[in-house]
């Protein structure tokens, strides 16, 4: 998807396995925490993401808390749990999953944004993808993105959105 002339590179392959801080109030503000702490250390162009799920009847919740929803453990199996007891009697299920990327290129910020509105089931259908995945239906779909095909999932997804916003810019960065 990108450019010859553009080279990634892993943090395992720069050395870096220290824990990247993550305790900003916003999607936004984890992402560019996460870029600006990397940048620091290594000194090198590079990007970070951060990802939530936002339901309307919860506030928005649990947005950037959404890896930890359940406690700091990350479980996702409660997590899901968590949020479908929530959700136990509401009719507004309404819903979007959330990705942001902070770019930093030569020491100048970039964000890219992707979204995907849905909804939340009453209860887990499918076996693929992971965390909020089986409980998650996009607008427009019959069948929730953990019973979706993966092409058509990152097809549609906040994340592939993100990223490819990101790979348009980088690759006219980069001529």
């Amino acid at each position: 998807m990108l450019n010859k002339n553009i080279v990634l590179s892993s943090l395992k392959q720069h050395g870096f396995t220290e824990d990247i801080p993550e305790d900003q109030p916003t999607l936004e503000g984890n992402a560019l925490q996460k870029a600006r702490h990397i940048y620091r250390q290594l000194h090198e162009n590079c990007f970070a993401d951060d990802t939530g799920l936002e339901v309307e009847v919860l506030c928005g919740a649990p947005g950037v808390h959404s890896a930890r929803y359940a406690g700091q453990a990350k479980n996702m199996q409660a997590n899901v749990e968590k949020l479908l007891r929530e959700m136990e009697g509401k009719s507004d299920r309404s819903a979007r999953f959330r990705t942001v990327i902070a770019l930093i290129l030569d020491g100048k910020e970039y964000l890219f944004e992707g979204e995907v509105k849905g909804e939340i089931m009453r209860k887990k259908a499918g076996n693929m993808g992971f965390g909020y995945d089986p409980i998650f239906r996009p607008s427009g779909y019959g069948i929730t993105f953990a019973e979706m095909d993966l092409s058509e999932k990152n097809r549609i997804s906040h994340r592939g959105k993100a990223v490819r916003q990101l790979v348009t810019f980088l690759n006219q960065w980069a001529g």
